[in-house]
Parts: structure tokens; sequence; C-alpha cells
């Protein structure tokens, strides 16, 4: 049984109450001192005895009360530490001062294989120095990559306050790629991120949703500026890799070098001023999710052969290393040149270009998606009024016939910079089209009809005309032309028709 005995704190009460337990000779398994409160617990103490205990520790000068409990403080609290270590997948290690072991939770158990409390650190890691760093530096040690029973890990040291020890958690290194993804990228991201209700657009949904779940690489096409990273997002988003890292490199920014060590990673001492212990790459951060490579045409002959060889066993060497690496990832690749045309001047490899081309998506530019032009300006305009906290606004009737008619050689990138710029500048809560002039653009100068329209109908039907006018040339008859707009060969002979376009169909 277990008793929880409260009294008014005087000196020697406490030792008045156990030399009562200690007179019947009762076996105590655990006493709490917790004044005013003492608790006890004896397993031996039966029912007929606790009664006379009972009257005994109640005659106490200053007991309050004795009653039954069904569990101590120190072992309830002992209880929720072990199911809180419990409940964190990732492997948890309590050290003392010295570099023992104090504790373990159930996912470092698992991962050594036996129960490792009393151990050195030396005996569970391949880096023999390691205890040694962490004592002279007081656990604060940046994290750094460490060997655990042939493992390659992440380790995060945290200092311990007043016990001179440290906590050590390990990770994988796909676990932290789901922080830096999450940390990255906060704004919806899937089909709700490709805002516009165009034929063009709903066409590269559909063929969207075809490609996110099959297990291939995908190669994105488009313009700069058309969104071809949120078409990755979205086909993650869609693919049974959702819950995994989503992880993305811009080959253009860097220079080869640190574009490799990003991707690849690199093992210790692979260079001077080399992390200590290596760095993982992109690829085995984004382990079981997907590594976004944009601007893929702009990667070095060099690491478009390393780049081949991942894909075709999925395998890889860290720069200075000689381990074989291997990870399960999908590779999305984007681009704004023909990379076909690369291949025939030998700027690009042909293999490569193959393999990346398994599948592929074709982003159309803005100017092929007038329908989506004034969806896009007003959600661009409340971002803009929220991002700097300014009162609502809205376009003016020829502000909005400007931004139809416009080419936008920048796509939506251009459009959103536009918008905002506007709204920086504009103080009135109507944008009229000096403001967008104030904002450094050049709208409507490709423009076949005049920016003074009354109503935004006959906006519309300018851009309608402009657009049928300009494609007619490529598509020179009503079937072709309505195979280009995802729309009926009669519709089109219809609109030619009314705009005084002359068919040869």
């Amino acid at each position: 049984m277990r008793i929880h005995v409260s009294f008014i704190d005087r000196v020697g009460i406490t030792q008045e109450v156990l030399a009562l337990l200690g007179a019947r000779n009762l076996n105590l398994d655990a006493v709490e001192m917790i004044p005013p409160n003492v608790y006890i617990d004896a397993p031996s103490l039966s029912q007929t005895v606790l009664e006379e205990l009972h009257q005994a520790l109640l005659q106490v000068d200053g007991v309050k009360s004795v009653e039954l409990v069904d569990i101590l403080p120190g072992q309830r609290r002992r209880l929720q530490l072990d199911a809180l270590l419990a409940a964190v997948n990732d492997p948890i290690l309590a050290v003392d001062s010295r570099g023992h072991v104090l504790l373990a939770n159930p996912s470092l158990t698992g991962l050594c294989g036996r129960e490792p409390a009393g151990e050195h650190l030396s005996a569970l890691f391949a880096e023999p120095d390691l205890a040694q760093k962490l004592v002279e530096k007081g656990f604060r040690l940046p994290m750094c990559e460490v060997r655990f029973k042939g493992q390659a890990l992440l380790m995060d040291a945290t200092p311990v306050s007043g016990g001179g020890g440290g906590l050590l958690t390990l990770y994988p290194p796909s676990r932290i790629g789901e922080r830096l993804a999450s940390l990255h990228h906060d704004h919806a991201e899937g089909m709700e991120a490709l805002l516009g209700k165009s034929p063009e657009l709903k066409a590269l949904k559909t063929r969207l949703r075809k490609v996110a779940n099959l297990e291939a690489p995908l190669l994105i096409q488009g313009e700069t500026g058309t969104g071809k990273e949120l078409v990755a997002r979205a086909c993650h988003a869609l693919s049974a890799r959702r819950d995994a890292p989503f992880l993305a490199l811009n080959c253009a920014a860097l220079p080869e070098n640190l574009a490799e060590s990003e991707l690849f990673g690199y093992a210790a001492g692979a260079f001077s001023g080399a992390q200590r212990g290596g760095k993982p790459g992109l690829l085995e951060l984004a382990d079981s999710g997907t590594v976004f490579l944009d601007e893929v045409g702009e990667m070095s002959s060099y690491l478009q052969a390393k780049l081949l060889r991942f894909l075709s066993d999925g395998s890889f060497r860290r720069i200075g290393g000689d381990r074989e690496v291997n990870v399960n990832v999908r590779v999305l690749c984007a681009t704004h040149r023909n990379l076909e045309r690369m291949v025939e001047e030998e700027g690009f490899r042909e293999d490569l270009y193959y393999r990346l081309n398994v599948l592929n998506l074709v982003v159309p530019p803005l100017r092929e998606r007038g329908q989506d032009i004034l969806v896009l300006a007003e959600h661009f305009l409340r971002q803009a009024c929220a991002q700097i906290q300014r009162s609502p606004c809205r376009l003016a009737t020829a502000a909005s016939a400007a931004l139809l008619v416009n080419r936008w050689p920048g796509n939506v990138r251009q459009l959103q910079n536009v918008v905002f710029r506007a709204a920086a500048i504009c103080e009135s809560e109507v944008i009229d089209c000096d403001s967008l002039e104030l904002a450094g653009t050049a709208l409507g100068s490709q423009a076949t009809e005049p920016l003074e329209v009354t109503s935004l109908e006959e906006a519309m039907q300018g851009y309608e005309k402009n657009l049928l006018q300009r494609l007619f040339t490529a598509y020179p008859s009503t079937r072709q032309l309505a195979a280009r707009l995802n729309t009926s060969h009669t519709a089109i002979g219809q609109r030619l028709r009314k705009y005084g376009i002359s068919s040869k169909a």
C-alpha cells in the first residue's frame, strides 16, 4: 500500500513519523519527503496494520491527515518522463559531465540493441574524441555528423544547466530535411497555388494530376517567371511523397563546387574549412522525398555526369568520400532553356536529357493565359496590401485593360512586381494607369487597341482579338487554332468572323 501523510511543518516531525513505521518492521520500497508531506510505499502493509498505524500517526503532534494514494509523486514523474521519452521518435541520450550515459529513450535503445546506461560515449560512437570534445566545450557543439552503429546521423548537443552534463539528440538527415522544407516555405502549396481559370492552365493541371504519382523524373519547361517551382511543389504535394521533404537547388545561382557540395554533400576532411564530421547534401536530407533542380540547363558538364549516375542507380559518393550512399529521391527539374537544342549544340548531355525527360510539363507564358491575368493581379493586390499594411485597394477599369493588353515578357513574376509597386506607390484606393506607369512599366506598348476603353468587357474583347491575330499566323486554320487553345473549331470560327480575321480553313 501507498500512503500520504500530511502535517504541519515543525522540527523533528518527519523523524517521529518514520519512527512509527520502523517500530512496526515494515518493508518500505520507497519514502519520499516533500515537506509538509511524506509519501510511503509499503507493499507488505496489511489492512489491519494500516488501521492501527493510521490512529498512531494522527496522534503525532502536527499530523493533519493520513490517506491512501495510488502512486508516489516521484514514481508518477518517472512514468511521465518515460512516456515523454517514448513519444520522441528521435534517439536521445542523457550524459553526465564525464561522458557516461545516464538515460536513453526507447528509440536509442532500439537503435543500439541494448540498454546503454552506464556506458561511455566512446563505446557507442565511432568518433573516439567525441566525448572529450563534448566535455571540453560544455556540451555546446554545433550540429555535426556522427556514426552510431554504422549509421550516419546528425547530432545536436544541449547542455543541462546545473548538472554539468548534456542531452544528445540524433537525427536522420531526412528529419532535418523536413524541418528545412517547412521553414523555407509556409505558403499554400498544391493545386490551390496555381491560380487561374484559363483553358491553358486547366490543361496543365489535368496533365499534372496524371504525372504527380508516377515514380519517374519530371522535366518542367517554361519561360522565366511562369511559376515552374510552384508546379514542382504542386506535383510533390499531389504525390505519395507529400509528407516527406521537398528541397530545391537553383543550379544557376551557385558555382560548380558549391552546387556539388549542396547537392551531394561532403565527407569529413574533404577540404579545408569543411564542417567537422562532414555534411549531408540535399539528396540525403530529402530521402523519401523530392529534390527540385531549378535551371538544370545551367548545370556544369561534371555535375551532369554525377547526376546521371545517381539517376541510374540511386547512389552517389560525397565529395572526398569513399562510401556509396543510397537514397530514395524523386528528381524534378525545370529550365527556361531549350534542352533539345542544347543537346544538338553539345551544351547538354544527351543521355541525361533523356533521363530527365521521362515525364514533362510545359508551363504556358502569361500572354497565352489572358483569362488569368486579372485573377492573378487581384490576388497579388490583396497580398501586397496585407504585406505593406495599407488599406485595401482595387484596379480601375483602364488599369485592368492595361494589364490585359501587355505582353508580359517576365510573365507571372513581372505581373506580381508591377502590382506590388503600384500598391506601394498609389495613395488612392483605386489604382489607375498613371500609378502603373509610375511603377516603371511600359504597359500597352505591344497593344493593338488603345487603352481608353469604357468597360472591362471591351478590354477583354481587345485582348481576345489581339491573341487570335497573333496565333493565327502560327496556326493558320480553325482546327489547328482550336487545338492550340483547347476549344472547338466552331467557336474559333465564330470569333474569327466576329473580329474580321480572315480564315483559311
